[in-house]
């Protein structure tokens, strides 16, 4: 079994809780692609994180959380900069995210500073998420999407607070349209498909992001499961029932499965096996969502035998 290269940021979510009546935030290691990496370490895979962290004792924090769990950090860089924040409010079903941290200590990875060798030796690249909108690691993960030789994995993981500007959304856009048109496969929520394409069905989504050049397109749904369009016509993938604590990096967590997926077993040859594929995904969300956090909530293969024995 090979190893998966996750590109993308590491930061330090405040999480909007309660100690003794009163309002906390509470600290945890966080962001999109480092729950991915977390995740595949979690369920049998090797993960080497790439991306940026900065010069403070949160971002030792970062670096040692990565280590425990099974995840090589040598492709990351130290840059002079504080460690970004994630401040999540919980108003609805989905948390929302607000930044800190100008320039953000997770967007300064360059093309330079990639370590090609890490790339180019991958089975799996994943890329996406936030650090897309950072100029110089965007141009870092184009670098690696071209040198990659193994399965190419998009997520872009769109966070809307992010999108200042009247040109924010066309770039956005641009970009997804960009790393889809040659990827193996590509993991969005139901949430991003709207940013993209308002008002659209995920199935036509789905559709557009094929027609571009994407091979297999799964887009979770929340509790209503994910969409698979990876044949000719979509499959929806019912959701196992769960008793939902905290959905936060509930996406991520699809997206690690379906990673951990690619290494054991390599990409499904005919389109059922990414229903298969989807619906075992499923199940590692359903009991990440029963536990607080997001990283910390990423769940093993025998764990999730045992929740779903089925």
């Amino acid at each position: 079994m090979g190893y998966a290269v996750v590109l993308g940021e590491a930061l330090v979510d405040l999480l909007d809780a309660e100690c003794a009546g009163e309002p906390v935030f509470r600290q945890a290691i966080g962001g999109g692609p480092l729950n991915v990496a977390v995740g595949v370490a979690r369920l049998g895979g090797d993960a080497r994180f790439v991306g940026s962290l900065g010069d403070d004792v949160l971002a030792d924090r970062i670096r040692e959380f990565l280590t425990a769990a099974g995840v090589d950090v040598s492709g990351t860089v130290t840059v002079p900069a504080p460690t970004a924040l994630a401040v999540a409010t919980f108003a609805g079903a989905e948390p929302d995210f607000r930044f800190y941290g100008e320039p953000p200590s997770y967007g300064q990875l360059t093309a330079d500073a990639l370590d090609v060798a890490l790339v180019e030796g991958a089975d799996v690249l994943y890329c996406g998420s936030i650090v897309l909108l950072c100029p110089a690691t965007l141009a870092a993960a184009r670098r690696a999407w071209r040198l990659a030789t193994g399965v190419r994995v998009f997520d872009p993981n769109i966070r809307p607070r992010l999108l200042s500007g009247p040109d924010a959304l066309d770039a956005v856009r641009h970009t997804t349209a960009e790393f889809a048109a040659t990827a193996h496969l590509v993991k969005l929520s139901a949430a991003d498909a709207d940013v993209l394409y308002p008002g659209e069905p995920v199935e036509r989504v789905a559709a557009r992001l094929r027609e571009l050049g994407a091979g297999t397109v799964v887009v979770t749904l929340g509790p209503r499961g994910a969409l698979v369009a990876a044949g000719a016509e979509p499959v929806r993938v019912p959701a196992p029932t769960i008793r939902a604590v905290d959905a936060t990096g509930a996406g991520d967590s699809v997206m690690a499965a379906l990673v951990a997926g690619l290494l054991v077993d390599g990409p499904p040859t005919e389109p059922a096996g990414w229903t298969d594929r989807a619906a075992f995904a499923l199940q590692v969300a359903g009991l990440a969502c029963e536990s607080s956090g997001g990283a910390v909530a990423m769940p093993t293969r025998a764990e999730v035998a045992r929740r779903f024995p089925a």
